[in-house]
């Protein structure tokens, strides 16, 4: 699991074969103990697998069996060829920065981490960025390092071109891209510009992300909600409420899965040409698919039509905070005068390293080693949802980086969000979406972030909160 790498360390820790309880459980217990009480306090080293197992007497399978599970539990951090370590902010005892107005205090860690829109920050491709970023530097001019053009490094508008036409079907002139601080920014600046162009009303999916909805309303234009069913967006629906534009995410709707059908995007374009409308295409979750072939962009059916946006916080980090739009020609100046009041430009630095890091191959790389390794966390989970709750109905599973869980009977929200804070968990239910979501309690899991070895302990927990929810309500 991990080299030598330093001296051994020393750890007050026993164990006894006259214990009811295993040797792997009694180790777990202590240092579960240890890190609590901070004893053990965050980042603190502890002994090897080799080193620990030495000290013990016991075999090593016994000390790597329990480092997994208090890794997976959020406990130790461990990584190839480095010491383990107690993870950052696992200790409870540890002193906490007093709140301020500025600084919302820290949520304490999850033991298990099911947030759906969460990716896995570990494999984030450090040393490929870190080739781009020093490429960039080496390369750019002098006169680069100044704000440059608002719509973005042309490199990286070139590269994006390139990329979004040939792996979503983008039609993607470099000259109506525009770079963002990710999908959230890109959102907000054709908001203002529509609504500084005499739009009033924005039609969003029903159920989506609350967040944008709050842009939207920033922006001063009114949310029309439209409801989806299986097939994606009701566009009958859309028609009647009659918006200015409208805000979808076809390839895996945010938060059901569903994919928009052919016959609703034909709709949907037949709509947008009759009313000249405008469609804001969220590409959500479009690059993770698993069992079903690639859909297409949106934008590259009716490009002037659509402004498409995307970014690359799932599918590298969201502390790059890069995104991107490609824009109708009609739209783009309105969106470069809210862009230069923004910030006159995004992070140039990271943008040449990032149009070196897409034309080098290595996001196409990344992608297909994360397709690979989040389909097998997929599918432990799945496992794990048809073993601990076999009479749910498990649906999204074929894209994205999360599940949904419609549960049989009736379930308090409240309740099941109170114990699952009060045991440690994080995950969302279909009603974080909106007060409009309704129908049986669905649970939204997701896969990101938890290692295969955690989906059954992680489930199981999930299975356990349920049950204490529905006894607490009763």
């Amino acid at each position: 699991m991990e080299k030598e790498t330093s001296q051994p360390v020393e750890l007050l820790l026993s164990v006894s074969r006259d214990d009811a309880r295993t040797l792997g459980a009694q180790v777990e217990d202590q240092l579960r103990r240890a890190i609590r009480e901070g004893a053990l306090r965050d980042g603190a080293q502890v002994p090897s697998t080799r080193d620990l197992a030495r000290q013990l007497g016991v075999s090593r399978r016994v000390i790597v069996d329990a480092y997994g599970q208090l890794a997976a539990e959020g406990y130790l951090a461990l990584r190839q060829g480095a010491r383990p370590r107690v993870s950052a902010n696992a200790a409870a005892g540890a002193a906490a920065p007093a709140p301020s107005l500025a600084v919302a205090p820290r949520a304490p860690r999850a033991r298990f981490d099911f947030r759906p829109t969460a990716p896995d920050l570990s494999a984030f491709p450090r040393s490929a960025w870190l080739r781009s970023l020093r490429a960039a530097l080496a390369s750019m001019t002098d006169a680069e390092l100044g704000y440059g053009d608002p719509r973005g490094a042309e490199p990286l508008r070139l590269a994006l071109g390139e990329y979004l036409g040939r792996v979503r079907g983008v039609v993607a002139d470099p000259a109506r891209i525009v770079v963002t601080h990710g999908y959230s920014q890109a959102l907000a600046l054709v908001c203002s510009a529509l609504r500084a162009g005499g739009a009033r009303r924005i039609a969003m999916e029903d159920p989506s992300n609350v967040d944008d909805q709050w842009i939207v309303e920033r922006a001063g234009l009114e949310v029309v909600l439209v409801a989806i069913d299986e097939h994606g967006l009701r566009v009958d629906e859309l028609a009647r409420a009659a918006p200015d534009a409208v805000i979808v995410t076809p390839a895996h709707q945010q938060p059901s899965g569903v994919v928009l059908s052919s016959e609703r995007r034909s709709a949907l374009l037949a709509w947008l040409r009759e009313h000249a409308a405008l469609a804001i295409e969220d590409d959500y979750d479009a690059e993770f698919r698993y069992d079903r072939a690639a859909v297409g962009s949106l934008q590259g059916l009716a490009p002037a039509h659509v402004a498409y946006a995307g970014s690359a916080s799932k599918t590298l980090a969201p502390a790059l905070r890069l995104g991107w739009l490609v824009l109708p020609q009609p739209l783009l100046d309105a969106v470069l005068r809210e862009k230069i009041v923004a910030d006159r430009g995004s992070s140039r630095i990271e943008e040449h390293a990032f149009a070196d890091f897409v034309a080098r191959g290595e996001l196409d790389r990344h992608l297909r080693r994360m397709r690979a390794r989040y389909r097998r966390q997929r599918d432990a989970l799945v496992r794990a949802l048809a073993q601990e709750l076999p009479q749910a109905a498990i649906t999204g599973i074929a894209a994205g980086l999360h599940v949904t869980v419609q549960l049989p009977g009736a379930h308090d929200d409240d309740a099941i969000r109170a114990e699952a804070a009060r045991r440690g968990l994080r995950f969302a239910t279909m009603s974080d979406y909106g007060e409009h979501a309704t129908g049986p309690t669905t649970l939204m899991l997701g896969y990101g972030r938890l290692p295969e070895a955690a989906m059954v302990p992680g489930v199981r927990e999930v299975a356990e909160t349920l049950r204490a929810a529905a006894a607490h309500r009763s």
